[in-house]
């Protein structure tokens, strides 16, 4: 009998080194003024020497776990999306798997910035059918390892970071309640790294020509995204039986305010219902939504009943949006005084007045 996959627990890890725009004026030809207005990143995190996409996320499914109130040998299975895993094998959710004394299957996930939900889809699938009661789902890229620091189209765009959430079986309706992916294939090259796979194995030269680093048509892939950001959302949303005016709250993914804006702008939804902290973290890729998640959370945006949507779109060209009604307790006196000094919605889902302060 099919059930509901309901997240009971969050986390995130982001490393300790901030690099501002006026650190990158330093390494590459470029200003604050034209990061900010183009993009609105205004810093983003960098793994030290000693992090990798495996301790990032060890880091951030260890908070996932405490919160909810389970350890790793519960798990059924985990899955990390990622494009940037300690190896190309073994697989980076091997090692978590491992660290975190967990005894199920575990594989990673490769949708670029759209694996995390793709990701949340799968392990849904998993709880839906009874395979499994807690399925760990983490994004987390150290992008900072494949940007070109010579290009300022791209260096600028990408940060370090990783995002967990717990999604167990739930007898209670809610949790995921709809879904949509997608990918077109058509221009791998809008957005990719050109070397080190099997289509062109890396050599000196390719090193030299810095191909083994992460190349964009910006302007085609803004275009993809302004496009595909709000029809995507839509498509998981009718999925659930709902719209745009039924979210509580659009967690986009966090890879150019302007797009963040267009999207929003396509849904008709007012700045308030919109989640933005791209200005802190960049895009960290596959790690972007749940950092954002985890982060809403913690300001106190999110409350048990209220209606979440996530859409995402990546390199592959890939896209993926989903449906959420949070369903875990989390209401907190410090969560509710951020909400309050905000001027944001607390309290459950009938109870959606705006804070008065």
């Amino acid at each position: 009998m099919s059930q509901y996959s309901a997240i009971t627990g969050w986390g995130m890890y982001v490393p300790e080194k901030v690099m501002t725009n006026a650190d990158m004026e330093r390494i590459v030809e470029t200003s604050d003024e034209w990061i900010t207005s183009r993009t609105g990143i205004k810093q983003r995190h960098v793994a030290a020497p000693n992090e990798t996409a495996s301790t990032l996320s060890i880091a951030a499914a260890r908070q996932a776990l405490e919160r909810a109130g389970i350890e790793g040998k519960d798990l059924g299975l985990i899955i990390v999306a990622t494009v940037s895993a300690d190896y190309p094998f073994p697989s980076t959710a091997n090692l978590v798997q491992h660290a975190l004394g967990a005894q199920c299957g575990a594989f990673d996930m490769q949708a670029a910035c759209s694996g995390f939900l793709y990701s949340l889809s799968i392990a849904h699938q998993f709880i839906a059918n009874g395979s499994v009661k807690h399925a760990l789902v983490i994004g987390v890229e150290v992008l900072s390892r494949v940007v070109d620091y010579t290009d300022r189209a791209t260096c600028v765009l990408f940060g370090d970071g990783a995002g967990a959430v717990v999604l167990s079986a739930s007898d209670q309706p809610g949790g995921l309640l709809g879904f949509t992916i997608g990918s077109d294939g058509a221009r791998p090259d809008l957005l990719w790294i050109p070397t080190g796979g099997s289509a062109e194995p890396a050599t000196e030269q390719t090193i030299r020509d810095r191909r083994n680093f992460v190349q964009m048509q910006g302007s085609e892939v803004f275009k993809f995204a302004t496009r595909v950001m709000g029809t995507a959302m839509e498509e998981a949303l009718a999925n659930a039986g709902m719209t745009a005016d039924d979210m509580d709250l659009f967690i986009p993914h966090q890879a150019n305010l302007r797009i963040i804006e267009a999207a929003s702008k396509r849904l008709n939804l007012p700045s308030e219902k919109v989640f933005v902290n791209i200005q802190d973290y960049g895009n960290t890729s596959a790690a972007a939504i749940p950092i954002a998640l985890c982060e809403a959370i913690d300001q106190g945006r999110v409350y048990p009943g209220a209606h979440l949507g996530m859409v995402a779109f990546g390199a592959g060209l890939t896209w993926a949006a989903a449906v959420v009604q949070w369903t875990a307790p989390i209401a907190t006196q410090e969560n509710s005084y951020k909400a309050a000094k905000a001027g944001v919605k607390t309290g459950t889902h009938a109870e959606q007045e705006k804070v008065q302060v």
